[in-house]
């Protein structure tokens, strides 16, 4: 049995009761799925026999769970089928059956191969709320394209954003669209579970990563086409201006960044230049932000960042201090064990447990099952469904060498 912890509550989790199947790899599915489950729902990952790609990535020991894995598993339970076979499909049936949500990436060609459509679900179990999240729209010619973060930032105009900024068309370095489409997902799933209070049916939710992270990228940089006939170029000016970026210190960099007339009135006053503001007048202030950053570019390297800090928070300028990850979670921003806190794992030993940044006054949810070894949970979740000891040998003698 997996190794469980106390969370920081004994108030039930907001999701607590909620049985959520995790037939998704990578990181967007799972990384939902992991904020599901920390929120209290009853989180059953499927995996193939070999196991989601993420279990070996950065691994500690050879035979050890990868880096990402540690956490985007976190309080799921392993069951390992597989689903090219009879009894692997069958069982997995089984298992939907009693779910509340279905979470999957797989590909529609792939889904329709095994059966495991909305279509071919939603009879069985009317109340699943079922949500493919793939890269491109099930009705669209892409709907079966391989598509990474990498692909979804080209297509969404995120490297165009890049490239109008930098003159390369750099990928954001983060998997950026992974995580933004995750985030959709949960709420999207957490939208049908209310729905379903009200009409007692689930329902298909589909969550495009194309459609997603245009929609995303448009908020602010749709700019004058949000008009018709144009009213203007694409873009978000402040974000595309030249020297939008964080600013040397004395000792450091960070954000400084006068986000209004007067807070650049009061930061070139406390440098001793009040006349640079002579340039900048209300009304032209915003077109001018690339010569405005210029302008504080040259002065930010007088003072400390500590220094920038009490000036910055005693006259509402935005400001933080750059922070270099091989750092992450010593500034005291962060409250003590609340964003990196280090556990024990049951099999790994002692790793950084990246916190729930949701807090909840009811318990916002913590880490209740630490990641599970591949197919550690499979017999025991299959025996809670009314599996028997002789059907289980059955299933593993179908599928030879699989993790009981």
């Amino acid at each position: 049995m997996t190794t469980t912890t106390d969370t920081s509550s004994d108030a039930t989790p907001a999701l607590d009761g909620i049985r959520v199947i995790d037939l998704a790899t990578v990181i967007m599915g799972p990384y939902a799925c992991q904020i599901l489950g920390d929120l209290g729902a009853d989180v059953i990952k499927i995996e193939s026999p070999a196991g989601d790609v993420m279990r070996r990535l950065h691994r500690r020991t050879p035979d050890g769970i990868g880096a990402l894995a540690l956490n985007l598993n976190r309080n799921k339970r392993s069951v390992v089928l597989d689903l090219k076979t009879p009894a692997g499909r069958q069982a997995a049936l089984d298992l939907i059956g009693t779910a509340d949500v279905l979470v999957t990436n797989m590909r529609p060609r792939a889904l329709r191969k095994l059966g495991l459509t909305y279509q071919d679900l939603a009879e069985a179990n009317p109340r699943l709320v079922y949500c493919n999240a793939q890269g491109f729209r099930t009705d669209s010619k892409a709907a079966d394209y391989a598509a990474y973060d990498e692909a979804l930032q080209a297509a969404s105009g995120m490297v165009d954003l890049m490239n109008r900024v930098t003159g390369r068309p750099y990928y954001v370095p983060t998997t950026l669209a992974d995580k933004v489409c995750g985030l959709t997902i949960v709420y999207a799933v957490l939208a049908a579970l209310l729905g379903r209070q009200r009409t007692g049916r689930g329902q298909r939710v589909e969550v495009p990563m194309a459609d997603t992270m245009f929609a995303f990228t448009l908020v602010e940089h749709l700019g004058g086409r949000a008009f018709e006939p144009p009213a203007g170029p694409v873009g978000f000016p402040r974000s595309l201006a030249p020297g939008h970026e964080a600013f040397s210190t004395k000792d450091g960099q960070a954000c400084i960044l006068p986000y209004t007339h007067g807070n650049a009135a009061d930061f070139f006053a406390f440098v001793g230049h009040p006349e640079v503001m002579e340039r900048f007048t209300p009304e032209s202030f915003r077109d001018r932000l690339g010569e405005l950053y210029e302008a504080i570019g040259r002065y930010t390297p007088l003072r400390t960042t500590a220094e920038w800090e009490v000036f910055c928070s005693e006259h509402s300028i935005p400001f933080a201090p750059v922070m270099n990850l091989d750092h992450a979670g010593e500034h005291d921003y962060w409250s003590e064990g609340h964003m990196l806190d280090v556990q024990r794992h049951p099999h790994e030993g002692l790793y950084r447990v990246i916190g729930n940044p949701v807090r909840l006054s009811d318990g916002s949810g913590g880490v209740r099952r630490h990641c599970p070894e591949l197919g550690e949970d499979t017999d025991s979740v299959l025996s809670e469904i009314g599996y028997t000891p002789e059907q289980l040998a059955a299933l593993h003698a179908d599928a030879p060498g699989r993790p009981g």
